[in-house]
């Protein structure tokens, strides 16, 4: 809130969050829409959103209403007003649902659903509904989390909702995204996955044409775990990927997802009412909801590297299962040439393997199949036990398939069969060529 002398300015004048208003201060006069007052910082000082999108502070010395917002109230939205045929948003956090804390410039997670649409008039577009579950940056998710949000959207689901958006921050939205393609398949309506990578309020910010696409996708005939970002850096149209063949490719740009090894489900322009399919896609199932959430989240991914210690590989017995993104093709440091100089990590593998924990090899090019039959030390780790040979899966999705299949099954035998099973086109018939 902001100080006690200025929000009675506000109910003296009936001004509220996201009204205009035109401010005189020590700096001049602006005009702009008020924004709610970071958690830190001096309360009296009043945040407002110019035209020119960037936000600035002023010290008021007097204040007069310009127009009164015609969206909705912030916190007005309640549980209690979702209906059937709406569209659900989710709010899990990340910089989508993020602003800038003044004070220090540092971007946190504080924007509700509720505010979100309230900055976006065109969501009124689309009956729907926002709830938040978690205000959390993406890296503090985990399969706790994954678990929950697989609760709300099945309860989404099997409450009438048409399709599920979810917001979510960018850097493990591939995780989750992977997690709930699994847990929830034979989806009736699409879920969709969406983040930005600069906060709502940079002027630069990709949060409102991925938020409004990701509502648009959702309302059409596709029932598959997606995720929407942008398609280019530029405000053209954005990109549907399928939530297990996606990665973040860089730290910064709007266009940082990619497909791999596939291309993506649809190019989508929520302007233009574009929902162009690009690759085949599953429809929206007439089969029941299967509900498979159980999950083993003690599994280890491992980058293996030059010099990697036999010592290291031996003490992963501390997990149920480990993911080793291995070189090229799928290969370890094995020591097939029996040279003195190099230490190979086969016996611990091994031993890994032979002791119940899979293995599972993921591919550091990211891009390309694992084929491990091709030199011998990839033959070599094939016939210690490890799984994965044939599959261009990411490395990602290998991580949490292998979660989620040790939350199915301990039988190393049905792990093996699981793990190389497509269950949501974590495993392509034929890889699609690098971009």
């Amino acid at each position: 809130m902001y100080s006690a002398a200025l929000e009675d300015d506000f109910r003296k004048k009936g001004i509220k969050e996201g009204d205009r208003v035109r401010v005189s201060g020590e700096g001049g006069t602006f005009e702009g829409l008020i924004m709610p007052r970071p958690q830190h910082g001096d309360p009296s000082i009043i945040v407002l959103k110019l035209v020119s999108g960037y936000n600035t502070g002023v010290r008021a010395v007097s204040i007069e209403l310009v127009s009164k917002s015609q969206r909705v109230a912030r916190g007005t939205e309640q549980e209690d007003n979702r209906k059937k045929g709406d569209i659900a948003i989710l709010g899990c956090g990340g910089t989508i649902a993020s602003r800038i804390e003044y004070e220090t410039g540092a971007v946190y997670p504080s924007i509700s659903p509720q505010e979100l649409r309230a900055a976006f008039p065109v969501l009124e577009r689309w009956p729907m509904h926002a709830r938040q579950l978690f205000a959390l940056f993406s890296e503090d998710l985990n399969a706790h989390h994954w678990r929950l949000l697989a609760d709300e959207i099945e309860a989404e689901i099997k409450g009438g909702s048409d399709g599920v958006v979810v917001m979510h921050g960018t850097d493990t939205m591939a995780y989750t995204s992977a997690a709930i393609s699994f847990m929830l398949q034979n989806l009736p309506v699409p879920v969709v996955f969406v983040g930005s990578q600069r906060s709502s309020d940079r002027p630069s910010s990709d949060n409102e044409m991925n938020l409004l696409n990701s509502v648009f996708a959702a309302t059409h005939d596709f029932g598959e775990v997606g995720l929407c970002m942008h398609a280019d850096t530029n405000d053209d149209y954005c990109h549907i990927h399928r939530g297990t063949r996606v990665r973040k490719m860089h730290s910064s740009r709007r266009d940082a997802f990619r497909s791999i090894n596939s291309r993506p489900l649809f190019a989508v322009d929520y302007k233009a009412k574009r929902f162009d399919p690009l690759s085949e896609y599953k429809k929206r199932s007439k089969e029941p909801l299967l509900v498979r959430k159980n999950l083993n989240p003690n599994v280890g991914l491992i980058y293996t590297h030059p010099n990697i210690k036999p010592e290291f590989i031996a003490k992963l017995d501390i997990y149920d299962g480990v993911v080793l993104m291995a070189t090229g093709l799928g290969q370890v440091p094995t020591n097939a040439m029996n040279d003195k100089t190099v230490h190979g990590i086969l016996p611990q593998v091994k031993g890994l393997v032979d002791s119940g924990i899979p293995v599972v090899i993921a591919s550091q090019t990211i891009y390309g199949r694992i084929c491990m039959r091709v030199y011998s030390n990839g033959r070599l780790l094939m016939d210690a036990g490890a799984i994965g040979d044939g599959a261009d899966w990411t490395p990602e999705t290998a991580y949490v398939k292998l979660c989620w299949v040790l939350g199915q099954t301990k039988d190393m035998k049905k792990v093996r069969e699981m793990m190389m099973a497509d269950y949501a086109g974590e495993i392509t018939k034929r890889s699609e060529a690098c971009p």
